[in-house]
């Protein structure tokens, strides 16, 4: 008997990049920034991206949208910074999509938007291969995750634009070592842009809303 072999993550995957395609083209067309923040739960994606909507809010128009199991928590963060933002519930997926994302910029006024933050679902694995029209693809660890988190997750930091590790500050009370996370995303990824953040370092705040409007 014939039988065949029907690689069909191949196929979902192949399906997803050429609608991914489609979206940053239809982004491209209005003149949209779009950035996919990746990073595990808890890692500090929602508070970067509420500084860089404080402090880029003021020399371009920016909206969210937020991707998560139970999206309307962190979107209704944002919301209160003044800004368009779309909760996008994942149900069971750990990840956004193409698909997700197509049905979504279908209901926004793209023509309004200067950047568009996409916020992944927490997650290091599953957002990996999932494309979703953006034009930066950004992965945020935190220290409190353990030193070892980089080489845990080697796919998502090749396939990332820029790496960065939050939460410096406390890296010392967690028995954190931030200089050999920088050295294991640099195994990984040799030229990636590396940006070490605190919340309560001004500085480091400013340099990752720089290091976001040096790709605008």
């Amino acid at each position: 008997m014939l039988m065949h072999v029907i690689n069909v993550g191949h196929d979902v995957l192949k399906a997803n990049d050429m609608l991914a395609e489609k979206n940053k083209e239809l982004l491209d067309k209005n003149g949209v920034f779009a950035i996919n923040i990746m990073g595990a739960i808890g890692s500090g994606k929602t508070t970067l991206i509420e500084k860089a909507i404080e402090i880029l809010g003021d020399h371009y128009r920016i909206a969210v949208i937020a991707g998560d199991v139970v999206a309307d928590m962190d979107a209704a963060r944002f919301a209160k910074l003044g800004i368009t933002t779309i909760p996008v519930n994942t149900g069971r997926e750990c990840h956004l999509d193409a698909n997700l994302i197509e049905n979504v910029l279908s209901s926004m006024n793209l023509r309004d938007i200067d950047i568009l933050f996409m916020e992944n679902v927490g997650n290091l694995i599953c957002p990996t291969d999932y494309k979703l029209g953006e034009h930066l693809r950004i992965v945020i660890v935190s220290v409190t995750e353990g030193d070892d988190i980089v080489l845990k997750h080697p796919m998502i930091f090749r396939s990332a634009d820029v790496a960065v590790i939050h939460k410096t500050d406390i890296a010392e009370a967690v028995y954190a070592d931030c200089e050999k996370m920088e050295r294991d995303v640099r195994q990984l990824n040799p030229n990636i842009p590396i940006l070490l953040t605190s919340i309560r370092d001004t500085e480091s705040i400013e340099q990752w809303c720089s290091k976001i409007s040096s790709y605008i």
